[in-house]
């Protein structure tokens, strides 16, 4: 998954919670949300109010993009809360985020990477 369908995928399922997301789709997004969030964060100007729109418009899908992902891993989309936990949190949620998700099916769906490999095969 490139960019473009990484950032069309998340904002079309903006309030989907449910099924998994792949590596790509994930770390492709958090490209746009995690600049826009620091940038909003320590600046003090005019620009800084366009990346706190930024950020305010893509907090709930890099919230169901974080639980997709997890779902992927085969871990609850709870783990998320772990970020709360001060210092330690945010580390223990990124070892949760960076792994390979499981291979074929598990208890939140199917494989994400056999859809998209499905979709480039009908094109051709």
């Amino acid at each position: 998954m490139n960019f473009s369908e990484s950032l069309n995928t998340c904002v079309k399922k903006y309030f989907v919670f449910e099924g998994r997301a792949s590596r790509s789709e994930y770390w492709w997004f958090q490209l746009i949300v995690s600049p826009s969030y620091f940038i909003s964060t320590f600046l003090e100007n005019e620009i800084s109010y366009l990346f706190l729109g930024i950020t305010l418009f893509t907090l709930i899908p890099a919230i169901s993009a974080g639980v997709r992902r997890l779902h992927d891993t085969n871990r609850s989309g709870f783990f998320l809360l772990i970020s709360f936990i001060p210092f330690i949190g945010g580390i223990i949620l990124l070892f949760f985020l960076i792994p390979k998700g499981t291979k074929g099916k598990n208890r939140f769906g199917s494989d994400p990477l056999k859809k998209v490999a499905r979709k480039r095969n009908k094109k051709k």
